[in-house]
């Protein structure tokens, strides 16, 4: 389970360096993809398989699924690690998610997001004023605290 916030840069090659609590739990290899709210999900190659496996079982019928299909699988990209511990962030990845310098990847879970610093801190932001709506509306979604 990954958890936690940590602040690290991009470098001018598109290299991140994955924090080593992260990098444990990823193994030798992550796959990064297009994530919701213009971040980038990093996944386990297990976590990953499993997601894929329930991507599968969209109907091929549905708009909508097809749509949700493409915009994870068509981006998606495995990354293995170098002795330093960077992953080679895709181009394309890094323009979808607006990342230039300073990122912050968070630890939601089942997977790492990397945002960028402006992206997070906006995000960061609007917790204050809607965080108790939104625990409100998740026993609609059967959780409680």
């Amino acid at each position: 389970m990954f958890m936690g916030e940590y602040s690290h840069t991009v470098d001018t090659k598109g290299r991140l360096i994955i924090p080593a609590k992260m990098r444990e739990a990823l193994g030798f290899t992550a796959v990064v993809t297009k994530g919701l709210d213009g971040c980038l999900f990093v996944y386990t190659e297990e976590d990953w398989k499993q997601f894929e496996e329930k991507l599968r079982t969209l109907p091929l019928t549905n708009k909508n699924a097809r749509q949700f299909t493409r915009f994870f699988l068509a981006g998606a990209a495995s990354c293995e690690f170098d002795k330093q511990g960077r992953i080679l962030l895709p181009q394309v990845l890094r323009d979808f998610a607006g990342l230039t310098k300073d990122v912050v990847l968070a630890g939601v879970g089942s997977r790492i997001e990397i945002w960028s610093k402006e992206r997070w801190e906006e995000n960061l932001s609007s917790y204050d004023e809607s965080m108790e709506d939104v625990a409100e509306n998740m026993a609609d979604l059967g959780f409680s605290i």
